[in-house]
């Protein structure tokens, strides 16, 4: 090979000049220049050098720097900014094998003469203490030996002095008076008397000294037991190692716990951080320190939605369970299930017709003649509803006040009535009111048997009803369809008992059946807030038996029933299904429709009450915006065909007429239109309550709402709109059909660049070099890979650039480098295809 210069070497090799040559001269070469020429041994010997220094030649090297630097930017006062610099530099040393060899042992070495140490010393004090311990018992031994010999002789002394007391008495004095001379002569009998006391004083004292010697207590007194006692007493009974008496010193009452208690963490669907903190029995600001941390700046006060607490729990070492708001509903409708018998219950009737057709006329008849005598009026005085005694079983009556409180009950999801009689007076025909009633009974699927009342008249015309009703989809039986139709007279009393046999072969058909034994379930009816006897709800009890006593929750209202009222306003102490009660104890009047249910503690009631009354105002929100005309695709049910329901008014039939007609032919398979009424006329009152329970838009055409629909279309949050136009009302059903439809995602292909060259980048990987061959190339973006016309990738983009300048577009037939973000297998030849996703709303 040719002789090159060391700048030529250099860019062979990648190095610079300046580190090259540095090289050289470590590696024992004379080069100092760029322009010098480098030999083949030359290279060598400088390939050699660099393989000792990086241990690939034996000589592994010893020493390995590190120089980190790091540069940010500062911003001060106003728009200055700073460059810091921050420059880290860190050496390791590595240690030779011998010595680390040598080290261990050394290590080894002093730890084994430090343990053998520690035996020995261990071993010295074990055989110390056990001689001394031998010591002072043999000590003992000796002292308590010598005590009991003295006390032998002591005892022999006493025993030779008492029998020869009498004749040596006279001797014996003498030497006492002589030793003793200033002392007086003892008295006859005294001289015994002081010998036996020296000998047990001195007794005593050689006792006292005896234990003195053996380390004893004295006998005339307790001494203090120290701690060298104690471990002496131990030894003697076998005992060693920590002595009892020293435990007991030492112990005290705080014990250091062993590991962290956790607790089970009850989190609803929201919780505030002074609430999750009281939970996990810590400090707030230990909640709102790691929130901090995790880079959430909140309060004590802050609300959590239930994800977010739950994850903070859990880091904090803590179980969580979570709950839903509504466990509550839940846990007491499983505790409403029953399994028990069922039997055939009385059917519910409603009474409804236009005015003037006879609905009082029809009820007062069957009052007279099927309620028991001392009645009195109590129907309407007291319940408004009441039941009556046939041949063929039980029926009940309401004595609702209108459709309005019959359209209000369904509106809150309360099924109360399971027959409607439409009373039809013959010789009026079909009216407004009786087109809502039919209305209404459609709309809540109950049953029709029709009434075709003043049948006696001379002006009566039954075949007119039928046709009228046929028009109004209500067909009779005779005619193919399955409506009853029975001719009375509330007058005369023609026809009543074919009207009952009619309601009961309905109710038959029907199937009705309730649980007398399970807990009372029901509805209300009507409350009213009575100055003497407080609030009283009218109850309609639809399964179990309701007595006196009980707890009862209905709606958001609670109490224990003090006394139940019969429609005759006499006590009674129970009523069983399909009976009306009223109810007196609750706290307060429950609406018109909410239900009605008996609770095993009272408790578990008010709980349930306070919780609904919190989320009143949610639920009428949400019953709110469920009926607006823009929001109604959200509230269908998915897989099923959608519905947009109508209630139509306005000044004249033809404009009607033609409304209906062109309205029912919108929609196609999946988007329809149902016209729950339609009527000449202002917007009523009935009107907006219909709407409300059927979940419908109300149009005006060139008519207005009265004050009453406006005060319920305001409180209830109902969508009223007003036309003049007919053409802007079938525009606006069709953009609301539309928008139930949904939107189509469509993908449109942006641009596609092919790859010419392919780079390889520190930073970025793998950086193709492409060509923009059809339309635009754009950085925020989704992207493919395609290699031959196959997707092998989807993605993003890591980066786009134009030379040295990062872009967000590259056009046409431009050049680009293109950075894939987690792939770095692009070849040359794929094409990178950038698309993005539009959504397209349908039509119909």
């Amino acid at each position: 090979m040719a002789e090159v210069t060391v700048k030529e070497l250099a860019q062979v090799t990648g190095t610079p000049v300046e580190r090259l040559l540095q090289q050289m001269q470590e590696a024992g070469l004379p080069h100092t220049g760029a322009e010098q020429t480098v030999s083949d041994e030359e290279k060598q010997r400088l390939l050699a050098h660099l393989k000792n220094a990086h241990g690939e030649g034996g000589n592994e090297p010893k020493k390995i720097t590190l120089k980190r630097k790091t540069v940010s930017t500062l911003k001060v006062a106003g728009s200055k900014t700073v460059n810091v610099e921050v420059r880290k530099k860190r050496t390791y040393v590595k240690r030779d094998e011998v010595d680390l060899e040598a080290e261990r042992q050394r290590e080894l070495e002093e730890l084994r003469a430090a343990e053998e140490a520690r035996q020995a010393a261990a071993e010295a004090r074990r055989k110390a203490e056990e001689e001394e311990a031998r010591k002072a018992e043999e000590a003992a031994r000796a002292a308590a030996e010598q005590a009991a010999q003295a006390a032998q002789a002591e005892a022999r002394a006493e025993e030779q002095a008492t029998a020869a007391e009498p004749a040596a008495a006279p001797a014996a004095a003498a030497p006492v008076a002589a030793v003793e001379a200033p002392a007086p002569a003892p008295a006859p009998g005294a001289a015994p008397r002081k010998k036996e006391e020296q000998r047990r004083r001195d007794r005593v004292e050689e006792d006292e000294r005896s234990r003195k010697r053996a380390g004893g207590p004295s006998k005339g007194r307790i001494a203090p037991r120290s701690a060298d006692d104690d471990e002496g007493l131990a030894r003697r009974r076998g005992g060693g190692g920590k002595l009892k008496a020293q435990k007991k010193r030492n112990q005290h009452g705080f014990e250091k716990p062993t590991g962290p208690i956790v607790r089970e963490v009850v989190i609803g669907e929201t919780i505030t951080v002074a609430e999750l903190a009281q939970k996990m029995s810590v400090k707030a600001a230990e909640v709102i320190k790691y929130m901090f941390k995790n880079g959430t700046m909140v309060t004590i006060n802050q609300v959590l939605d239930q994800d977010t607490a739950s994850i903070i729990a859990e880091d904090m070492g803590h179980q969580v369970k979570q709950v839903k708001e509504s466990d509550l509903e839940d846990r007491l409708a499983e505790a409403m299930q029953y399994e028990g018998e069922e039997v055939t219950r009385a059917p519910v009737v409603t009474v409804m017709g236009h005015v003037d057709h006879g609905k009082t006329s029809l009820l007062d008849y069957i009052r007279r003649t099927r309620v028991a005598s001392g009645e009195a009026g109590g129907i309407t005085q007291h319940i408004g509803a009441y039941h009556v005694e046939t041949d063929r079983g039980m029926v009940t009556f309401l004595d609702t006040p209108g459709h309005a409180a019959f359209t209000a009950m369904r509106a809150r999801g309360a099924k109360s009535t399971d027959i409607v009689i439409l009373v039809v007076a013959a010789d009026d025909g079909v009216m407004p009111q009786t087109e809502e009633a039919v209305q209404h009974a459609k709309a809540a699927g109950v049953p029709l048997v029709v009434a075709v009342n003043k049948i006696d008249k001379e002006q009566a015309d039954p075949d007119r009803i039928k046709n009228d009703l046929a028009a109004l989809d209500v067909i009779p039986e005779e005619w193919g369809g399955d409506t009853m139709f029975v001719h009375v007279s509330a007058k005369v009393g023609t026809g009543i008992d074919e009207l009952l046999e009619a309601v009961l072969l309905q109710a038959e058909v029907l199937e009705l059946k309730a649980q007398p034994d399970a807990p009372a379930r029901g509805v209300v009816i009507e409350s009213r807030l009575d100055k003497g006897r407080g609030p009283i709800a009218t109850v309609l009890v639809q399964n179990g038996t309701l007595r006196q006593g009980d707890v009862v929750l209905a709606g958001v209202n609670h109490g224990k029933v003090r006394a139940m009222l019969d429609e005759n306003g006499n006590n009674i102490r129970e009523a069983g299904p399909s009976i009306p009660v009223a109810i007196l104890g609750l706290d307060g009047t429950p609406d018109a429709g909410d239900e009605m249910t008996v609770v095993a503690d009272e408790k578990k009631a008010r709980e349930v009450a306070l919780f609904r009354q919190g989320k009143f105002r949610e639920i009428k929100l949400a019953r709110q915006q469920s009926a607006k005309l823009e929001n109604m695709f959200e509230n269908m049910g998915q897989g099923e065909k959608k519905t947009l329901n109508l209630v139509i008014k306005t000044d004249v039939r033809g404009t009607l007429e033609a409304l209906q007609g062109s309205l029912s032919e919108l929609g196609n398979d999946e988007v329809q239109v149902k016209i729950i009424s339609g009527g000449v006329g202002g917007i009523t009152e009935t009107d907006a309550n219909l709407a409300l329970a059927s979940n419908a838009v109300i149009f005006g055409f060139n008519v207005r709402a009265d004050a009453s629909a406006r005060k319920v279309i305001e409180s209830e949050g109902l969508d009223l709109r007003y036309y003049s136009v007919i053409y802007e009302i079938i525009e606006d059903v069709k953009k609301a059909l539309s928008g139930m439809l949904g939107s189509d995602v469509r993908e449109q292909i942006l641009g596609v660049a092919e790859v010419r060259d392919v780079f390889r980048s520190p930073k970025f990987g793998a950086v193709a070099g492409c060509m923009v061959i059809e339309g635009t190339v754009y950085r925020n973006r989704p992207i493919r890979v395609l290699r031959e016309d196959v997707v092998i990738y989807e993605g993003e983009l890591e980066s786009l650039r134009r030379f040295k300048d990062d872009v967000g577009e590259v056009r046409n037939g431009m050049e680009c480098g293109i950075g894939v973000k987690n792939y770095n297998d692009v070849r040359i030849g794929d094409r990178i295809e950038v698309f993005e996703r539009v959504q397209v709303a349908r039509t119909l």
